[in-house]
């Protein structure tokens, strides 16, 4: 009954959004003194809902993200990590899938409130 509801489908993908970008953060600065690297990005999710789909209800979110490349400068070493925006990106993304999982959570809560039950 959950997954056929259109908030839940979005604030799941949404704290998926949030593990990926996360993860990839990690995996960046892991390679952050790894002549060459290229360092990548998820997608943002605004651009993930515009690419999958006209209207929220038509919307596939088990689709992956993409990964593109992050502009940015190379180091004289050709890698292109920036630790400080890494750090950053890790941060912001920490916060999303905190507010996703808060807001899905709490929907919950509503709807059992909403059938009569407490717990």
């Amino acid at each position: 009954m959950l997954s056929d509801l259109s908030l839940f489908k979005v604030y799941g993908a949404m704290a998926r959004h949030a593990a990926e970008t996360q993860s990839t953060s990690a995996q960046n600065l892991s390679r952050a003194n790894e002549p060459g690297y290229k360092a990548v990005e998820v997608e943002s999710f605004a651009d993930y809902v515009k690419r999958n789909g006209p209207t929220l209800e038509q919307i596939d979110f088990n689709q992956p993200f993409e990964q593109i490349l992050s502009k940015g400068a190379a180091s004289p070493n050709g890698n292109t990590v920036s630790i400080e925006q890494e750090v950053f990106r890790s941060a912001e993304a920490s916060n999303q899938h905190q507010m996703a999982l808060t807001v899905y959570s709490k929907s919950i809560e509503m709807m059992k409130l909403a059938l009569g039950r407490r717990s």
